[in-house]
């Protein structure tokens, strides 16, 4: 589902405008953007938590030419998926009934 895809639905479950839909997804995304830049976290309880986990510098090689190199140090965001979020993924659907035989 690409970004545009989910402002429809978004749009369409909120009973909100399209544009309006945009603009709160936008503020939501930038707001957790900015949440992890300044070193906290974001825990959206029984759907999950958005992180910094902090990647130490440390020695690598090229693959090209086998030179030896240093990778810096660098903050990489992450998610975590909370069990609520990872059980409803994870549920298995009940077939379609297919009618009653006589």
């Amino acid at each position: 589902m690409t970004k545009n895809e989910f402002v429809k639905v978004l749009a369409k479950k909120t009973n909100i405008s399209q544009e309006k839909a945009k603009e709160f997804l936008d503020a939501t995304l930038s707001t957790i953007v900015e949440t992890l830049k300044s070193g906290e976290s974001v825990l959206f309880t029984g759907f999950g938590s958005f992180y910094v986990s902090n990647r130490a510098q440390r020695k690598g090689r090229n693959p090209q030419t086998g030179e030896a190199i240093t990778i810096p140090a660098f903050k990489l965001p992450a998610f975590k998926v909370g069990a609520v979020f990872k059980e409803e993924v994870n549920k298995k659907e009940k077939p379609a009934s297919k009618g009653k035989k006589k």
